[in-house]
């Protein structure tokens, strides 16, 4: 992504096929998951001008394996620092060595480079699931997606966010009558499961103030969702002038939403 004094957010891939997503300011850049091939990677970075050589680190928030897919081959090709807590990094043997790894624990700050990271922990059937909240200079980014229910930390951690990437993963109704078994139904309907299209614009009724800026719904169902129906839900929802709103999808990279710094 072309440098400017700008703190970016770019979804690469958002699903169960797989997620990742690209986060820079004019310093640094991140993955936050890694969840496609390496050669996958590569590919979706460049369409967005984004060398991997030059990525600062790969921070992995649970170790489903759409989460963590490419993270090993490219901290190993590129020389990349992977951060993850100690409980994923052992659920998720399949990482491989990597050159530098680097546990954080929820509740607890790290910094990479210009950027602040707070994880926190949420509800998913994973061994310590992270959302993330990322600041720098006066922005903050705040990122939710795979879990089951919305606490009080959930909020707590991502009032005050610029940008908000949330989970908007399924319509109940097209869950119920949809294909999927009845035990994978009630898993993704459960606390530790994913949140529907009401729970998003719930959500982010109550988390708006005067500077969101955008919001992008995140690992939406193929199955069980559509795009149209997920934005018209949590429209209805959030229902205030001036706030962005887009999708962001499995197959291809999303826009580059760009929040500008302090001068």
């Amino acid at each position: 992504m072309k440098k400017n004094n700008s703190f970016c957010i770019c979804p690469l891939a958002s699903g169960s096929k797989g997620n990742a997503l690209l986060i820079s300011t004019p310093d640094t850049a991140i993955l936050v998951d890694a969840g496609l091939s390496g050669v996958e990677l590569q590919r979706r970075m460049a369409a967005v001008g984004q060398d991997p050589a030059d990525l600062s680190a790969i921070v992995i928030t649970h170790e489903h394996i759409d989460h963590v897919r490419g993270a090993g081959v490219l901290g190993r090709r590129f020389n990349i620092p992977v951060y993850i807590s100690s409980a994923t990094h052992q659920a998720c043997p399949g990482l491989g060595h990597v050159p530098e790894l680097i546990h954080f624990e929820c509740g607890t700050r790290f910094d990479i480079r210009d950027l602040v990271l707070n994880p926190f922990s949420i509800s998913h059937d994973a061994s310590d699931p992270a959302g993330l909240t990322l600041t720098w200079q006066a922005c903050k980014i705040g990122i939710a997606t795979d879990l089951g229910v919305v606490t009080n930390l959930v909020r707590t951690h991502l009032s005050g966010s610029s940008v908000l990437y949330l989970e908007s993963n399924h319509d109940p109704e097209m869950l119920i009558n949809g294909s999927y078994p009845w035990h994978l139904k009630q898993r993704i309907q459960s606390r530790t499961g994913h949140l529907s299209n009401n729970d998003a614009g719930t959500l982010l009724a109550d988390l708006y103030h005067d500077q969101l800026h955008h919001v992008i719904l995140a690992h939406l169902s193929e199955e069980n969702n559509r795009p149209e129906r997920a934005l018209a839900e949590v429209g209805r929802c959030l229902n205030r002038p001036g706030i962005g709103l887009s999708v962001a999808g499995p197959d291809r990279p999303g826009k580059v939403i760009r929040i500008t710094g302090e001068k």
